[in-house]
């Protein structure tokens, strides 16, 4: 028992029970943002009057947590004195901003643009550069772990979600009438996920269902994408002999020849009837929405061909019984989104939303200059926009995509209530279903999650906890991706 506690002991002193929240956190604020506002690039307003006018973004800076008193002034503040004053622990956030009229580069300017609210512990808390006498000191508990937030004076968690793991081919059986088997395909891009879902008729014949496109016969869009001929769509598929007799059918479902037919033909199918409309609408249905992981342009489309010829292959060698069926509550089937992963989602929607701060900046300069006035940039910007739908997301729980429960309550009943709620994991799964195979508890559970923590009645199974020293992995980036692969192409060849 004693070495246990003081492996326990150890475990929370270099590693801490919520240190894989801070530093998706950290991520968020070190990676994520200057990323988001390095694909924005700039902002194009357009003022006819004036020439070609463009406002460029560049660097990102957060300042440290802050509040505006009612005199004006501004000071720095501590999270003891958010909880005594019901106020939020925000820190501002700045963007370079660069006006360019006709060519010509204006002066840059840091532009406030909204108040994030800062994770205690995270890197901009003082909290976590404070000795545990600073900390006695300031009125905080030194054994506090930090990892959540201050809104309103209410301390709130980002609960840990559950989700199926995107960017793979999921197979399995299908209980749709005339279906036989059935591949999912969760295909993310920046946050957000595009669900594909590939299906196997009873009469051999393989369809896709993504975006607005439902029941499209696989080969035509196969086709659309590049692999024109028969021969390449086959060979692309698989080299087995058995394989490619089960596909033959499916050859016969398009009656276009090239891309540009097989695109056409896509259009009637969803019925649109302008044919220079359709080409156009069709092209960016496949480009935009169409496994968007594997890139959003025109260049990307046979690599979209070839993951899809993959998928295909892997669904006939299921129906084959070559191989058994994915299942969907192995762990390795899932993934958990931390607060950088959901925060992020968040600030996008904020953003790029259609009455986004982005939409908000660009109608305020062409309503201020068609008024005859140039106005200055932070004039433009409603820095509070950012600001309240932020904060009246963590104050609600409410999230993108209408899930609830994601921002809740920090239990404080006990310091061991404290930690387990800052390590709790909600399943997307609805409480009022049966889904007795999602509540059931798996072997890859072990040593990942408690196997006696869940509570009683209809969320069962459903919510889970952490196991008391299991981590977080982060994943990586496209750019570490293409590094270790770039490794073992160089070392192991092919």
């Amino acid at each position: 028992m004693d070495s246990f506690n003081l492996l326990l002991k150890s475990f929370a002193e270099n590693e801490g029970f919520v240190k894989f929240q801070i530093d998706s956190f950290n991520d968020f604020i070190e990676n994520r943002i200057p990323n988001i506002i390095k694909q924005i690039k700039e902002i194009k307003p357009e003022v006819p009057d004036l020439g070609e006018f463009k406002i460029r973004l560049g660097r990102f800076k957060l300042g440290s947590p802050s509040v505006k008193e009612a005199d004006g002034s501004v000071r720095n503040i501590l999270p003891l004195e958010a909880r005594i004053r019901n106020l939020t622990y925000v820190s501002p956030m700045y963007v370079e901003m660069t006006p360019v009229l006709n060519g010509i580069e204006s002066e840059t300017i840091w532009v406030n643009f909204g108040d994030l609210p800062i994770m205690l512990k995270s890197k901009v808390c003082p909290l976590s550069m404070m000795t545990e006498k600073e900390l006695i000191e300031a009125g905080e508990n030194p054994d506090d772990p930090g990892g959540y937030f201050i809104i309103n004076g209410t301390e709130r968690v980002l609960v840990l979600i559950e989700e199926i793991a995107p960017d793979r081919v999921i197979v399995e059986k299908s209980s749709i009438p005339n279906v036989t088997e059935t591949a999912r395909i969760h295909s993310e891009k920046d946050g957000y996920i595009q669900r594909h879902v590939i299906e196997r008729r009873t009469d051999g014949i393989i369809r896709i269902n993504f975006a607005n496109i439902n029941n499209l016969p696989v080969v035509i869009l196969l086709r659309a994408l590049g692999l024109e001929s028969d021969k390449d769509i086959i060979n692309s598929i698989s080299p087995d002999p058995e394989i490619q007799e089960e596909f033959y059918p499916n050859l016969f479902e398009s009656e276009s020849t090239d891309s540009k037919g097989a695109i056409d033909e896509i259009g009637r199918k969803i019925k649109i009837p302008q044919k220079e409309y359709r080409r156009e609408r069709v092209t960016r249905l496949i480009d935009r929405y169409l496994l968007p992981h594997l890139g959003q342009e025109k260049t990307d489309r046979l690599d979209k061909a070839i993951f899809i010829a993959k998928a295909v292959n892997k669904i006939l060698r299921f129906h084959l019984n070559e191989i058994p069926e994915d299942d969907l509550d192995h762990y390795s089937n899932k993934r958990l989104r931390l607060s950088g992963d959901l925060l992020e989602i968040l600030f996008r929607s904020i953003l790029l939303g259609k009455w986004g701060l982005i939409a908000r900046i660009t109608y305020n300069y062409q309503k201020l200059t068609k008024r005859g006035r140039f106005p200055p940039l932070p004039a433009i910007v409603e820095a509070n926009v950012l600001t309240n739908q932020i904060v009246s997301a963590l104050a609600i729980g409410t999230w993108v995509g209408g899930r609830t429960g994601v921002s809740q309550r920090l239990e404080r009943g006990s310091f061991i209530k404290t930690l387990s709620h800052m390590r709790n994991i909600l399943s997307p799964l609805t409480s009022t279903q049966e889904h007795f195979e999602a509540r059931e508890l798996h072997p890859t559970h072990w040593g990942r999650i408690d196997p006696s923590q869940t509570p009683e009645g209809a969320t069962i199974g459903l919510r889970k906890y952490l196991a008391v020293m299991s981590q977080i992995t982060k994943g990586l980036s496209e750019k570490e991706k293409k590094s270790i692969l770039n490794l073992v192409k160089k070392y192991v060849g092919g």
